[in-house]
């Protein structure tokens, strides 16, 4: 009784917001146009024609997305011929889900968390089987896929110890819907467990599929020849967030001359201008990524700070930079995914805040493939440091290569946890969990 009240009221409120839900699409839709458009599917209608029985896989935004990507690809591998629905909730998401489609495949926004939206959405596509990524727990969604005898699992699955804290409030909403996952696919011991306290029943580690990423060889390349053909080190902000760039841009003007090149890189692209802006108002001078094509124009060597405002090209900036700095880490927010870094071979430098990938962090750290730093101040003085030190540089950077190889297969394990639950395979887990 007590979980139809609080999911009856949750669904009310939702209903009452989706005015201004829509607002804030069409707000979103000025610089991303993606927002202004399929908007009947935000309410459970599909755009165009749909098949059932495909396998449904939600990957809320760029980086689930991309971590989805080297599942999709086993899951693809263990069972040829495998269709798949893609949904997402940003348009960065969407964008880069388009890229992982093949023939058969579809692709939709998830719809609102309201039981009509739902409804039409589960009955229009019929999914044999649903996979959410990470942290996307709706609590009417899993409710009403129960209802339709859809199995749901929760992929890649993540619980912050700050985050758990938060969901007691609503254990009455949160602790059933984690319920009615058919498994939980967790990254940690440490996440199982806070999982399992959560309300979820049926757990196992499975690891992180971040790890089996593999960084594109071209923009790897591409990024080495940047460095080569500049003649000073470059210091790397990767996927800052907001907030940090200030005390970054402020940190880096107390650096003696001649500084290192400063490659910025926000994390949410809506911030681009933002950032430019910031960046020239602190009298510093601006090359944009997007205003060039392969290679940097010839002035591009003397700007004070280079503004990666493209989206995808994560290993070329990582491989460009001979240090970076973990954005997301120096303010409160949990840190961003440090692995790709160590994929790239890039040492890392972070700050207090990880509590988002608590165990990859302490892990890096222990591989000495990363530094942890009290402030931003302290990381920029490391940082200014460690791009003249070709012996340290050399030393993480094998170590990261080394840290993110011996934590792969994630993805292998996963999949044939996935395929377990859809007809004709046996229901078996890997490792015989």
């Amino acid at each position: 009784m007590k979980e139809t009240l609080a999911r009856g009221a949750y669904a009310l409120l939702l209903r009452a917001a989706l005015p201004i839900y829509f607002a804030r699409l069409w707000w979103r839709g000025r610089r991303e146009s993606a927002y202004r458009q399929f908007w009947g599917e935000r309410l459970g209608a599909p755009a165009g024609p749909v098949a059932p029985g495909r396998l449904w896989l939600h990957a809320v935004s760029l980086g689930e997305t991309h971590a989805a990507a080297p599942l999709i690809a086993a899951l693809r591998a263990q069972r040829p011929g495998l269709r798949l629905l893609l949904t997402h909730g940003t348009a960065t998401g969407r964008e880069a889900g388009a890229k992982l489609l093949q023939e058969g495949d579809a692709q939709a926004w998830l719809p609102y968390d309201t039981p009509g939206a739902v409804r039409r959405f589960l009955r229009a596509h019929r999914p044999c089987a649903g996979v959410l990524m990470e942290t996307e727990v709706w609590p009417v969604l899993l409710a009403e896929a129960e209802a339709a005898a859809v199995p749901l699992v929760l992929a890649n699955a993540r619980l912050s110890a700050r985050s758990a804290a938060k969901g007691l409030r609503l254990r009455a909403l949160l602790h059933p819907a984690l319920a009615r996952f058919t498994r939980v696919l967790a990254q940690t011991e440490a996440d199982a467990l806070r999982l399992r306290e959560a309300g979820a029943r049926s757990v196992a580690v499975m690891g992180n599929l971040k790890f089996d990423l593999a960084p594109d060889e071209q923009l790897l390349a591409r990024g080495r020849q940047w460095r080569r053909e500049l003649d000073r080190p470059v210091v790397l902000a990767a996927s800052t967030r907001e907030g940090e760039e200030t005390p970054l841009l402020q940190a880096w003007a107390r650096l003696p001359a001649p500084r290192p090149l400063l490659l910025l890189v926000p994390r949410h692209p809506q911030r681009f201008d933002e950032i430019a802006t910031l960046v020239t108002a602190a009298g510093f001078s601006l090359q944009r990524r997007s205003t060039w094509d392969e290679q940097p124009p010839d002035d591009a060597a003397i700007a004070d700070v280079w503004l990666g405002d493209s989206l995808g090209e994560m290993s070329l900036y990582y491989a460009t930079a001979d240090v970076a700095l973990l954005g997301g880490s120096f303010a409160p927010l949990g840190g961003q995914n440090l692995i790709e870094a160590a994929a790239c071979g890039c040492p890392l430098l972070m700050g207090p805040h990880t509590f988002n990938f608590a165990q990859a962090a302490e892990l890096s750290l222990a591989a000495g493939a990363a530094e942890r730093l009290a402030d931003i101040d302290a990381a920029v003085q490391r940082a200014a440091v460690l791009a003249h030190d070709a012996a340290t540089k050399a030393m993480m950077a094998a170590a990261a290569r080394d840290f993110a190889a011996q934590h792969s297969g994630a993805a292998q394990r996963m999949a044939q946890a996935v395929l377990a639950l859809m007809p004709g395979l046996p229901s078996s887990l890997p490792d015989g969990r």
